[in-house]
């Protein structure tokens, strides 16, 4: 399967459109040298605390499957007694522009929905949901020709490109002076956002972003599998404790002569048995990016024999990820990976369209070796922020707070109801397993298409309508393999490269869908040429980047946060 759009998956992953943009920082000017200081998010934890929002929890509905480690709360069934948590009408009339991304169809303006939600809101905003496909070149776009909307989603892994740090400060609007500390209090519901989650918003020390989707368990990738078919093949659930026990399963499992292979394209999982991050530091303690890792040549290695040996699918092998979903739907690929999100009701409903039987599970984290704890390099606990555009007057931007206050309750909420699911009799019906979309309500409504809780969303919950089974599987999965998840060097801090190091910064020649470890990966190329491509990416800049990131990981200890 393609990889997925996650914080760790996109920096690589599309390093190769990326570096075009970082190659020519969009506010250059705005920009220092090599020599500019680091700047980064809040300076000190003391600092950080004044900015934070003070956090206050809110749980309207007990879970069935509480937070675990940071494991998002669950629930089997939808709450008959919704809760009103904004008493009036949060708007004042006034109308705004906003731009997020969006995987799917881009639903027509104005619809039935939209306009429900517009009329709860007491405000119009109009939201112009953009192909997430092409988000990344859309952004670039929107800030160098200054046509920024009053609202608009960057999601963190695509700040970098955008020299986000001189953006921020030019043209976003800093809600520090109307958020920080025990300002949010008189929006509740901003206020019951984990801390975590608003500190992805923060630059060279003030807020501006709104998060989206906070969880204390964010993390790339996982290993899912067919158990259907692992069910009809007698194998039952599999015991997958190192590479070795997955290589073995493979080969047991693949049949290409039935049009079954054992694996798609797994790269983007392979960190986390062979355990290397972005940044960390080596056995004697020297900061190294995850390039220069041992783990991540073994990796390519154990990639690269998967490939060698026929366990991959070709189409997967040939770089033609269009198809991954449907070809794991049918059977065709038994072993995939993607991040959290690819496991939930719609997937449920779109697999059993597609094989009656069909039944995701998920690998639980393990090492290479199959010895010792394994570990799970965390993202930052959102990899979503909107920011509001700088031009917004203190009225407009006090009216937006109200707004998001509203867009942001949470499950078991009126206002979370409305938003998620629409009206009912026109976007759903009300069943015993909880609300069903319509026709229209699948159009315009509902997490697949609604584009709202991209401005901003309480902390991320599981529920699945309908599908009781797939919240179980997950929830248990997550309860089980959150302990796993560590922090890496700079969790949660936002750090603005300078321009002369920003080439460096993309990290194109490791593109995984193009670059140097594709090439290894499928047996066009050997580690010695890795090795070269290395050495080539230290000597134009790589060398001064880790630099660069040696002066903030010192700044860090000397400051405490480290």
């Amino acid at each position: 399967m393609s990889p997925r759009m996650s914080r760790r998956g996109f920096l690589t992953a599309t390093a190769g459109a990326a570096g075009a943009v970082a190659a020519q920082p969009l506010l250059a000017a705005c920009g220092g040298g090599g020599g500019a200081p680091a700047k980064t998010g809040a300076a000190s934890a003391s600092l950080l605390q004044r900015i934070l929002p003070h956090y206050k929890a809110s749980s309207l509905v007990k879970p069935d499957y509480p937070s675990i480690n940071g494991s998002s709360p669950a629930y089997l069934s939808y709450p008959t007694n919704l809760v009103r948590t904004v008493a009036d009408t949060p708007g004042a009339g006034g109308t705004y522009t906003a731009i997020t991304p969006l995987w799917g169809t881009i639903p027509s303006a104005g619809n039935p929905f939209a306009q429900a939600v517009d009329k709860a809101l007491g405000a119009t905003v109009s939201v112009n949901p953009a192909n997430g496909n092409n988000y990344s070149t859309i952004l670039p776009q929107l800030f160098s020709g200054n046509k920024l909307p009053d609202w608009i989603q960057v999601p963190t892994f695509w700040a970098p490109p955008l020299n986000f740090g001189e953006a921020a400060a030019t043209r976003l609007a800093d809600l520090t002076p109307y958020l920080a500390g025990g300002k949010v209090s008189q929006y509740p519901n901003l206020a019951a956002i984990f801390s975590s989650g608003w500190e992805a918003g923060i630059w060279d020390d003030k807020l501006y972003g709104f998060p989206s989707y906070t969880t204390g368990f964010n993390y790339g990738y996982q290993l899912y599998y067919r158990a259907d078919l692992l069910d009809k093949l007698g194998i039952g659930t599999p015991s997958v404790k190192s590479v070795n026990d997955l290589f073995d399963l493979a080969k047991e499992v693949n049949d290409p002569k039935a049009k079954r292979w054992a694996l798609g394209d797994i790269w983007g999982y392979l960190y986390q048995p062979f355990d290397y991050a972005n940044w960390m530091l080596d056995d004697k303690g020297n900061l190294i990016t995850q390039y220069e890792s041992p783990g991540i040549i073994e990796a390519m290695n154990w990639m690269a024999k998967a490939v060698k040996a026929g366990l991959v699918h070709p189409d997967q092998v040939a770089g033609n990820y269009g198809n991954g979903v449907t070809e794991f739907y049918s059977g065709q690929m038994v072993i995939v990976s993607d991040g959290s999100g690819a496991w939930n009701a719609a997937d449920a409903q779109k697999g059993q369209a597609a094989n009656k039987g069909y039944t995701r599970a998920s690998f639980d984290f393990f090492t290479a070796s199959g010895s010792g704890t394994p570990r799970m390099s965390l993202e930052a606990a959102t990899a979503w922020t909107s920011y509001l555009n700088k031009s917004l007057s203190a009225k407009q931007i006090a009216e937006i707070l109200r707004l998001a206050n509203y867009l942001a309750a949470p499950f078991g909420s009126v206002e979370y109801h409305l938003l998620n699911y629409g009206v009912q009799g026109v976007d759903y019906t009300m069943t015993g397993s909880g609300p069903q979309l319509t026709a229209d309500g699948t159009k315009y409504a509902g997490s697949a298409v609604s584009t709202y809780n991209f401005l901003v969303s309480p902390n991320n919950t599981t529920y699945n309508a309908g599908y009781p089974e797939v919240t179980k599987a997950v929830a248990s999965w997550a309860q089980r393999n959150a302990k796993y998840g560590y922090q890496p060097l700079f969790y949660e801090l936002n750090v603005t490269v300078p321009n002369s190091l920003s080439s460096a910064n993309a990290f194109t020649p490791f593109n995984p869908t193009s670059g140097i470890m594709y090439e290894v990966v499928r047996g066009r190329a050997s580690i010695a040429d890795y090795q070269s491509t290395l050495a080539s990416w230290k000597r134009n800049g790589g060398n001064k980047l880790k630099t660069f990131y040696e002066g903030v990981l010192a700044q860090q200890k000397k400051l405490g946060s480290a």
